[in-house]
């Protein structure tokens, strides 16, 4: 999901911090779903689509166009 995140910050010119201070997320917890993996929880994901104004599914990972 991160990626989606991350796409879309680059799209609209926003940071990680801008992203933090929108949504209430502490910069640490992004940068741990960029540098870990982490997924983060359905509350959180709600704050970052509201913030970045986008929908849920705008950031859903598309599985089937890997395969």
């Amino acid at each position: 999901m991160w990626s989606q995140i991350q796409n879309e910050l680059k799209r609209q010119g926003k940071s990680v911090y801008w992203l933090s201070k929108q949504t209430g997320i502490s910069d640490n917890t992004l940068y741990a779903y960029k540098n870990y993996g982490i997924e983060p929880t359905f509350s959180k994901v709600c704050k970052i689509a509201d913030a970045l104004g986008v929908s849920l599914d705008d950031l859903r990972e598309d599985t089937d166009d890997k395969n």
